[in-house]
């Protein structure tokens, strides 16, 4: 098997392709939130501190000079965002999983054999 035909396999298996969607998915969904941060959350949330702050933008919040801490804490807000997201995902796909998993059978019962056997041995016992 040539080089570009493993590839070819590897490249084309149901687990590469999901993994590869997923990704592309998790980046246009983190733009989303950066999104939310920056446009809605900020002007809703922090507009009466940046105000105090004589501030227009979180990124704008620096201390001694240069130490940019304001995009830290947009960065914190974001993860905070995504991971309470992806928890509410996963914790329903849990919940949809536990539903399609049908519950297993109640234990069989004696054999329609087995239940002639008793009956005949109970008979002999009379």
């Amino acid at each position: 098997m040539g080089f570009f035909s493993e590839f070819k396999e590897f490249a084309m298996k149901g687990n590469v392709v999901d993994l590869a969607v997923g990704v592309i998915i998790g980046a246009a969904f983190g733009k989303i939130v950066s999104s939310f941060i920056e446009d809605v959350i900020t002007p809703l949330l922090l507009k009466p501190a940046l105000d105090a702050a004589n501030l227009s933008t979180i990124e704008q919040l620096t201390a001694f000079g240069g130490v940019k801490y304001g995009l830290f804490l947009s960065a914190v807000i974001n993860f905070i965002i995504v991971a309470f997201v992806l928890f509410l995902i996963i914790k329903a796909m849990n919940h949809a999983k536990k539903k399609d998993v049908a519950p297993p059978p109640p234990p069989a019962g004696p054999t329609q054999e087995e239940l002639l056997t008793q009956i005949r041995d109970l008979l002999k016992n009379k």
